[in-house]
């Protein structure tokens, strides 16, 4: 069964397109499409459909390794939320 997850961001002015480069070549197994959506000045949502919940659970620590990527940085130039 198909399985899909979402992802809220908040960007901070200047850093939407080092943002959506970042997203450009994500490619784990089970992952059939990523949308980027822009839901407002600097803020985003990334819907993703997995071929099933157990791809979608076996991604989530390079999902997880992603956000941290982003989060941990000092410019720090993405707000979750």
């Amino acid at each position: 069964m198909t399985a899909f997850n979402a992802v809220r961001f908040r960007v901070k002015p200047g850093h939407d397109q080092k943002f959506l480069d970042a997203h450009k070549n994500i490619n784990w197994p089970g992952l059939k499409h990523a949308h980027m959506i822009k839901t407002g000045d600097h803020s985003y949502c990334v819907i993703a459909e997995w071929a099933d919940m157990e791809s979608l659970a076996k991604a989530r620590a390079n999902m997880i390794a992603t956000l941290d990527s982003f989060a941990l940085r000092p410019e720090s130039w993405i707000v979750f939320g």
